[in-house]
């Protein structure tokens, strides 16, 4: 019997040119960078503690925060500054680095998009290259549950497997008029792997019989009763 187990390769891996290798912000998991404002906000609001109302706040919310940790967050390169003029209809931008960080797209590309409107389509240039194992692809998406009120980017899903090329993530600038200043390292797209299914998942669409009935309100009175219930004694062997 082997001593040591060969490592497991890894499901994702971030690359950068030599040159850029500890000049540009790396990846980080998702879990590692909390906002300012969830970290200022308490577990529970005593101020809102009463007969009927527990006070939670979302740091007691499993789904909120598994949605905020999960996968890798992409921060910018370095610093971006976006000058977003005549009512977001126009965004100049600049930033502290050798090589293009924001480009745009042309207005015909989202003609009737509701989210930009009269926003013209921007792009943030990445410099890091995802490879994923052989039957995952990447979802990046604007970093959940981390609104920044700056930007929006659009959603896309790469198969980062065969793609093995820096994958340029699509944005709005959402922000008011004004110059806003982007700090290297902050957020810019989160990414998560998954594994690809090489058939259409297919789904039931019915009513529920009595015991799924049954199951639904047990189990809507104990997470109301105990968070995280779900995480824990719902995975627990019956």
């Amino acid at each position: 019997m082997p001593l040591f187990r060969k490592a497991a390769a890894p499901v994702i891996t971030f690359t950068c040119e030599r040159k850029d290798h500890g000049v540009i912000a790396p990846p980080v998991p998702a879990r590692s960078y909390t906002p300012d404002w969830f970290r200022r906000l308490p577990a529970i609001d005593e101020a809102r503690v009463s007969p009927t109302d527990t006070g939670l706040t979302v740091k007691r919310c499993m789904p909120f925060l598994d949605a905020m940790h999960t996968g890798w967050l992409i921060p910018l390169a370095a610093t971006v500054r976006l000058k977003i003029s005549e009512s977001g209809t126009r965004v100049d931008a600049g930033w502290e680095f050798d090589r293009p960080l924001v480009a745009t797209h042309g207005m015909h590309q989202v003609r009737g998009n509701p989210i930009g409107r009269d926003r013209p389509p921007m792009k943030f240039l990445n410099y890091w290259t995802i490879r994923t194992a052989p039957g995952w692809s990447c979802l990046f998406l604007d970093p959940l549950n981390r609104p920044n009120g700056l930007f929006q980017i659009i959603a896309g899903i790469v198969d980062t497997d065969t793609y093995t090329a820096p994958v340029h993530f699509p944005f709005f600038a959402t922000g008011p008029d004004g110059l806003h200043e982007i700090a290297k390292g902050s957020p810019m797209v989160q990414v998560i792997p998954f594994r690809r299914e090489t058939t259409q998942i297919e789904a039931e669409i019915r009513s529920e019989t009595e015991a799924e009935a049954e199951e639904r309100l047990k189990v809507r009175r104990l997470t109301d009763s105990t968070p995280g219930w779900y995480r824990t004694d719902a995975r627990a062997p019956r």
